[in-house]
């Protein structure tokens, strides 16, 4: 008996010793620690740690380098293999329709925020003071395309140079004429064609695998060079401000929440969970595009069908902005309070409107929320353009609240989107976040 306990005792030790290793091992663990250790070295060597920037920005660059044919792979095997082209057109218009109404709920929580909590009030800032060539400087000479410039640049000029450009818009579009077409054609006369695709896509999410392993010292890098360029002091400087957007990013996600459940039986805690290594990862290097191939993965373990997946979450990267809206208008408002003009409602309504225009289509333009901020300046025509320099020193920490608002965001819209179209399975989707074993 007495060794039948030891044994007992033995392999529950052993047990805990192995649940504890594989908790210490995990991503989430790895990039967490990885990202202290980068704060406390920015910290304490802020000229080192600015000088590890190279580290996060190779991390993004390799993943940029498989996003796009990734993208492209999963639209064209969605399609062919659902065969159903007016499923497509249901699925690309119910995102859209989703989108603006969405973004449209941020930018009005910016505004209530920024009304409630007031962050600019008393700053007395003036505008003459400000340099505005650093904006400039910010933006490098783009600017925002009209409405017409930005449906012909959806269109590629070149397939191929939508791949080398990364122009994830319009690899989109040739995805999905090229996977019409498949449908058109069928498969049967051209097996290889769909089989090679097919074997592409994994291949590339083998790739996605070795460069995931790099996570922890991307987000090292990232952190001591945020911390080490900008210190902890700017915190203190736009401390109203941050609290203010941060605390409007967290009742959006509430409301979130409840159109997950509401609309697609998902609980959002539950999802959070489930991808908490990709949401510190995504916080560590700034960048929802470092994590797009794994969360497309992981939407489609949930139950997510690849055709939903593939248009709804790429899309969702240059018009489902979430975390960008809540800035935009609440640092449109910021700005007007600290030079010391007050927006009467109709101004406020021009801003809003303004807003729904210039934060569709901000991917991949440099210095685009500057460009955002500077347009609707113009058009309310009270408020100093030169104000727009007020947010240079505050773009940097408001990083994290908008890549998680607006990857969270996007995920929302698929699960959504995928429901209604009956593109969801919603039973492996419970089953995976309550994590037991998903059916087959």
């Amino acid at each position: 008996m007495d060794n039948l306990s030891g044994d007992a005792r033995s392999e529950t030790n052993l047990s805990s010793e192995s649940r504890l290793r594989a908790t210490v091992l995990s991503p989430f663990a790895q990039v967490v620690f990885a990202a202290l250790i980068g704060i406390v070295v920015g910290a304490l060597w802020p000229t080192f740690g600015a000088a590890l920037k190279p580290l996060g920005d190779g991390f993004i660059r390799a993943i940029k380098m498989v996003i796009s044919p990734l993208v492209f792979c999963v639209v064209v095997t969605g399609i062919a293999k659902a065969g159903d082209l007016k499923s497509v057109g249901r699925i690309g218009l119910k995102a859209l329709v989703y989108f603006e109404v969405v973004t449209s709920i941020a930018l009005l929580l910016g505004l209530l925020m920024a009304n409630i909590t007031r962050p600019g009030a008393g700053l007395h800032i003036d505008p003459a003071s400000l340099d505005s060539a650093a904006v400039a400087k910010k933006t490098a000479g783009a600017s925002l395309p009209g409405i017409g410039g930005f449906l012909l640049h959806v269109i590629p000029e070149s397939a191929f140079a939508a791949f080398a450009e990364n122009q994830l818009l319009q690899v989109l579009l040739f995805a999905v004429v090229f996977g019409c077409a498949l449908v058109h054609v069928g498969p049967e006369r051209a097996p290889l064609v769909l089989q090679f695709i097919e074997q592409s896509s994994d291949v590339i999410f083998r790739i996605v695998g070795y460069v995931m392993r790099l996570a922890p010292i991307a987000v090292f890098g990232s952190m001591a060079y945020l911390i080490g360029q900008y210190g902890l002091g700017s915190l203190a400087t736009y401390g109203k401000l941050i609290a203010a957007c941060y605390g409007a990013a967290g009742l959006f996600c509430l409301v979130l929440a409840v159109i997950l459940r509401t609309l697609a039986g998902v609980s959002l805690w539950q999802f959070l969970r489930y991808t908490r290594a990709e949401f510190v990862l995504a916080i560590g290097t700034a960048s929802s595009e470092s994590v797009m191939p794994k969360m497309m993965e992981k939407l489609r373990n949930c139950g997510c069908q690849p055709a939903a997946v593939g248009l709804v979450l790429p899309t969702g990267y240059s018009f489902n902005l979430d975390g960008a809206s809540i800035y935009l208008s609440l640092a449109t408002l910021f700005m007007a309070q600290a030079v010391g003009v007050e927006l009467s409602l109709g101004q406020q309504l021009t801003v809003l409107f303004v807003l729904m225009l210039t934060s569709k289509g901000m991917a991949g333009i440099p210095g685009s929320a500057f460009l955002a901020l500077s347009a609707t300046a113009s058009a309310v025509g009270v408020i100093p353009v030169g104000a727009v320099a007020l947010m240079l020193g505050a773009d940097r920490i408001m990083d994290t609240m908008r890549v998680v608002t607006n990857l969270l965001g996007n995920c929302v819209a698929t699960f959504v989107v995928a429901r209604w179209e009956g593109a969801l399975d919603l039973e492996r989707a419970r089953a995976v976040l309550d994590g037991g074993n998903p059916p087959p």
